[in-house]
C-alpha cells in the first residue's frame, strides 16, 4: 500500500509551481466573475497577468474581519438573501448542502464535493485508511471542524463514530465497544479521554493513531500519546480554506496541501518575508466553490528548507506559531502592526523594525527598535518624528545590528508589568 495519498505528493517542484501559476489567472477570474466581493475588491485586475507569485503579492490581502463586515452589511439590507458577504460562488440547493457558523458570526458554506475540504491527504498521512473506524470527536455543533474531517475521512473509505465533545464517559463506553482504530479531535480532549479511560479502566486499546488541529499540539504532549500507545499527528486547517498543511511521520515541520498557494507575510502588511523569517500565513485556495485570494489567516509560521524526508516534495512550514494580529493600546491609543510597517517603509536604511512597549501601567514606555547599518546621526530623529506622524505618539528609537532582532513574528512586543 502506498505511503503517498497520490502522485500530486511526489511531483517534481518545478511542476507544481508551474501548475499552480498556471491555474492562479483562471481562479481569479473565477472569483472576479463569480463572487461579489472579489468582483469588488479585485475590479481593477487583469486575471490574466497574475502568473508569479511577485505579481500575486502585489494584490490586496482579505481579513476574517472582511468577511465579518460584509457578511453583516449584506444581512442587514432589505430583502436579501446573502449570507457569506459576496465571497461564495456556491448556490443554495445540491451545491450547498450545508451552513456553518463560527465565532463572529461568520458563516461558511459547505460544498457537495468530495473531499470538498481536501482532508483526506491529511488524514493519509497520519495512517488513515478504508476499513478505519475512526472516533470523531470535534463539535458537530454549528462549526464545521467534525465535517471537513469526516468528508476527508469518507474519501479514504472510512467509517465515522460522530462522537462530538463531552459526555467523556459514554465516549469511552463507544471506545470500548465499537474498538476504532483512530481518534480525530483536539489534542486537549484526547488527553481527557485517555486519562479518565487511566482512572475508570476504560479499554481504549483499539485506538492507535489520530489526527489533532484546532489547538497547539507541542511536542512534549504528542510524546505523552506516544508512550500510551497512540501515534497522533497534527493538521493545520481553518474553516475558510479547508486543510492548509499536514504533518508527517517525518515529524518535521508540516507539508502545505497541493490545492493551496501560501505566502508568509510581514505582519499587517501584505509584504512576504525572506524564506525562513517569521510571518502571517496568507493563503489563496484553488477551491472553485470558495475561491479565497489572498486570504490571511492570522496565524504565524515560517517556511522551513528543503523537502520532507518521507518524499513528498512540497514546501514545509514549521507549523503554528502564535497569532499574527498584535494590536496594542498605548496610552489609551491602539497601535497596529501594519503601523509600524508604515514607518519602516520610509527609510530604505532601515531593514527590520519591532516595537517594544514597556514599563508599568498607565506608565507606558514606546521604543522602535531598528536594524539598520545606517551612520546618520539625523536618522533617530526623523523616525522619532514618523513614529508621531504616524501614531500620534512620542517614542524613543533605538538602532541595532542587521540579523539582532529576534526571528519570531513579532511586530509589537507588549513587555509591561501588569502587576
Amino acid at each position: 500500500m502506498s505511503e503517498f495519498f497520490d502522485s500530486l505528493e511526489t511531483r517534481d517542484p518545478q511542476a507544481r509551481q508551474a501548475q499552480l501559476l498556471a491555474d492562479l489567472p483562471h481562479q481569479i477570474a473565477h472569483a472576479q466573475t463569480h463572487t461579489a466581493a472579489f468582483a469588488e475588491i479585485l475590479q481593477s485586475v487583469d486575471a490574466a497577468g497574475i502568473t508569479s507569485l511577485a505579481v500575486l503579492a502585489t494584490l490586496p490581502v482579505t481579513r476574517k474581519h472582511d468577511l465579518q463586515a460584509r457578511q453583516k452589511a449584506l444581512r442587514e439590507q432589505a430583502g436579501s438573501n446573502e449570507l457569506f458577504g459576496g465571497f461564495s460562488a456556491l448556490v443554495r440547493g445540491p451545491q450547498m448542502p450545508r451552513i456553518f457558523a463560527s465565532p463572529g458570526p461568520i458563516y461558511e458554506p459547505d460544498g457537495a464535493t468530495k473531499d470538498y475540504w481536501r482532508a483526506a491527504r491529511g488524514l493519509y498521512a497520519a495512517g488513515f485508511r478504508s476499513g478505519d473506524l475512526v472516533h470523531n470527536a470535534f463539535s458537530y455543533h454549528m462549526t464545521p471542524g467534525a465535517f471537513l474531517m469526516e468528508s476527508g475521512a469518507h474519501a479514504i473509505g472510512c467509517t465515522v463514530f460522530p462522537a462530538g465533545v463531552g459526555q467523556t464517559e459514554q465516549q469511552l463506553e463507544a471506545i470500548a465497544q465499537l474498538k476504532p482504530s483512530a481518534y480525530l479531535g483536539t489534542p486537549s480532549f484526547l488527553r481527557i479521554l485517555v486519562e479518565k479511560a487511566l482512572e475508570s479502566g476504560s479499554d481504549i486499546s483499539s485506538m492507535r493513531k489520530g489526527l489533532v488541529g484546532g489547538e497547539a499540539f507541542p511536542p512534549s504532549l504528542r510524546d505523552w500519546f506516544t508512550e500510551r500507545g497512540l501515534n497522533v499527528y497534527q493538521s493545520y486547517a481553518t474553516a475558510d480554506l479547508g486543510l492548509i498543511a499536514y504533518e508527517t511521520s517525518a515529524r518535521q515541520g508540516l507539508v502545505l496541501d497541493e490545492g493551496v498557494i501560501v505566502e508568509i507575510v510581514r505582519p499587517g502588511t501584505g509584504d512576504p518575508v525572506a524564506e525562513g523569517e517569521v510571518g502571517e500565513l496568507v493563503v489563496t485556495t484553488l477551491n472553485p466553490g470558495y475561491p479565497l485570494i489572498r486570504f490571511a489567516t492570522g496565524d504565524l509560521s515560517a517556511v522551513l528548507a528543503g523537502s520532507c524526508p518521507t518524499g513528498r516534495t512540497n514546501t514545509r512550514i514549521k507549523g503554528w506559531m502564535g497569532r499574527a494580529d498584535q494590536t496594542t493600546k498605548i496610552r489609551g491609543m491602539f497601535v497596529h502592526p501594519g503601523q509600524v510597517a508604515t514607518i519602516a517603509k520610509r527609510f530604505p536604511e532601515v531593514v527590520k523594525a519591532r516595537l517594544v512597549v514597556s514599563g508599568e501601567m498607565a506608565n507606558d514606555l514606546m521604543t522602535l527598535k531598528v536594524e539598520t547599518t545606517s551612520t546618520d546621526a539625523a536618522l533617530d530623529h526623523k523616525i522619532s518624528e514618523a513614529i508621531r506622524d504616524v501614531t500620534k505618539l512620542r517614542g524613543d528609537v533605538q538602532r541595532v545590528s542587521p540579523g539582532t532582532l529576534p526571528n519570531d513574528g513579532k511586530v509589537i512586543e507588549d513587555a509591561r508589568s501588569y502587576q
